[in-house]
This record gives C-alpha cells, structure tokens and sequence, in this order.
C-alpha cells in the first residue's frame, strides 16, 4: 500500500509538472478592427474577448486596436499593424481594407516571423498575397452577388449600392458583387459613394439616399454596406416620400434591423457572423502558437448568409446576446 502511495504522489507531481510546463507557453496576441463605437465591430471584438478567456487562462493576452474614425483608413490601419509588432506580439489578426496601405505593414508582420490571420476583409486573396495562415471572414463579393440575387427574386431590379467607406476593399467588393448580380439577371445598378466622414452620420446618408432618389425615380431597391446606414437610408427614402415604392437591404444588423425586417421596413440584411470572425482567428491563433496547431482549410468562411422574415425571429436572441 505504501509503495503504492509513492508511486501515485510521482504520477501526481508528473502531471503537475507537465501542466505547469503547457501553462508556460503564452500567445499575446494583437487584433485590429474598427472604431470603438462601430456596432458591428463591437460584435468582432466580443467574439475576440470570448476567445481570450481561454488566452488569458494559459497565461497569454488579446490585444484590441482600432482607429479613432475611417477618415484615414489604411493608414491608420497600417499605423495599428506596425504599433503591435512594436509592442511584441506573438500573433496578429487583422483585415486588409485598403491593400495598397496596409500590405506592406502585413509583409512586416510576415518578415519577423510572427503568425499572421486576416480576417472581415481581403478574402483569401489577401492571405495568399500576404502569406497569412487563413482568411477568416465572409465572401464581399459573393455577398453582393446574394443581395442582387434576393432584390431580383422580389422583382426589384434597379439597384443602388451606398458605399459611406470608398476605396474600403471589402466595400467595394461588395458594391461590385451587387452590380454584377442583378446586371447578369438584366437589372440596373449604381454605386453612390459618399465621404468616409458620412460612415454612420445618420444625416448626411438620409440626405444622400433622399436626394439621390429624387433624381433616379427608377430606383427600387437601396443597398447599405452596414447597420446604422441602413436605418439612415430608411429615413432617406421616408422622406423622399417613396417608403411604398423603395425597399432597403443592407450588411450587418443589430436589434433595431432585425425589428425593421419584422415590421417591413427593410427587407433582408446580410449576415457575416462577425463575432465567429473574431473568435475564430484568435482561437486558431493562440492554438497555433501554444501547440504548433493549424487548420488546412486556408479559407474559412462566415458568410454570406441572409436573414430576412422567414428567420428573423431565430436571429434575435443572437443579437441580444451580443454575438449578432
């Protein structure tokens, strides 16, 4: 009995020793994404957090960066990429808005060896270009494709991309998605670009969207690139005086979108479950660096998916949970 007692007290300190030893390796990893107040990057952000429980319980930190606005994009962006080499991180999560600003940042990243993720934006191009481990995000292009295609099967054909972030890769994807969509399905389609400064100034879309309207009395279906120009279009098109005529699909949602797809107001949003982006590169990162892990599939897909009234109701308790 009592050598059995010995050699159960060696196992014990064994296993001690080789949990202390895992516990040891630590990633710290940094993550760029949007303004603080940007709703749907707030969601990203969660998404990164609830990944960094399991971080920050082997010892390891997540780093969030982001831009004090969008008016200087990529370079701001780029800016963000160089501070967290600077500041010693073992991996970096970051999406590739503007390429001709923010690669050669990336490349740097990719020089000093350390493990590189893009994700939201640049698609697996980018990562390729790049040479990231992934891309974690979902489709811009096929997302406008998707949008074109649900517009022309409710017989809108004459569309409108309100593009509040030119020049923005994934934007502009998106709003090119959308044209080619409903041009290959014989529709008509416009991108009306507005200044980065109009990005979630609720005003100066709805005036946009109202006078754009007057002069196009053709337009049927308005397209936004995020949430809070969605609600800025509805009241564009409200006060246009065409709310029976225009109808409204848009990227992203929060409560208030999903309550408009409930009541009419807006048809259908794109969903590109940004909280899975976030969550995702940064579990696949810190994997990587603590146990050498990777994930063949280089392109990991989050959307696009569409959420409209036949599954509304399944995708509010996500939103008041704060993941969608």
């Amino acid at each position: 009995m009592k050598r059995m007692k010995i050699f159960s007290a060696a196992m014990l300190t064994t296993v001690a020793l080789t949990i202390g030893a895992t516990a040891a390796t630590a990633a710290n990893i940094f993550v760029i994404g949007g303004k603080p107040d940007d709703p749907f990057w707030s969601i990203v952000k969660k998404g990164a957090e609830d990944a960094g429980i399991v971080v920050k319980e082997q010892g390891g930190s997540v780093t969030w960066l982001g831009p004090q606005n969008y008016d200087n994009l990529g370079v701001d962006a780029a800016e963000l990429i160089r501070q967290a080499i600077s500041q010693g991180a073992d991996a970096i999560v970051g999406p590739d808005w503007v390429p001709e600003a923010m690669d050669p940042a990336f490349k740097a990243v990719v020089d000093a060896k350390i493990p590189l993720i893009i994700y939201n934006a640049g698609g697996l191009d980018a990562a390729n270009r790049l040479g990231a481990m992934n891309y974690v995000g979902s489709d811009d292009y096929k997302a406008g494709v998707a949008a074109a295609e649900y517009f022309e099967k409710n017989g809108i054909k004459s569309l409108v991309c309100i593009n509040t972030l030119p020049g923005a890769a994934n934007i502009e994807a998106n709003c090119k998605g959308m044209t080619d969509g409903i041009t290959a399905k014989g529709g008509t389609a416009d991108t009306l670009p507005l200044p980065a400064t109009s990005f979630g100034n609720s005003t100066a879309v709805a005036q946009a969207v109202k006078a754009y309207l007057l002069q196009h009395p053709d337009v049927a279906g308005v397209y936004t690139i995020g949430n809070v120009d969605a609600n800025s279009a509805i009241n564009g098109i409200m006060q246009s005086g065409k709310k029976d005529t225009v109808k409204v699909g848009g990227v992203n949602m929060d409560e208030t979108i999903l309550n408009n797809i409930k009541t009419g107001t807006q048809m259908f949003t794109i969903d590109q479950q940004g909280y899975m982006q976030g969550y995702m590169a940064v579990s696949i990162l810190n994997g990587h660096v603590n146990y050498g892990l990777t994930i063949p599939t280089k392109e990991i897909l989050t959307g696009p998916g569409i959420v409209d009234s036949s599954n509304v109701e399944a995708t509010l308790a996500g939103v008041k949970a704060g993941a969608r």
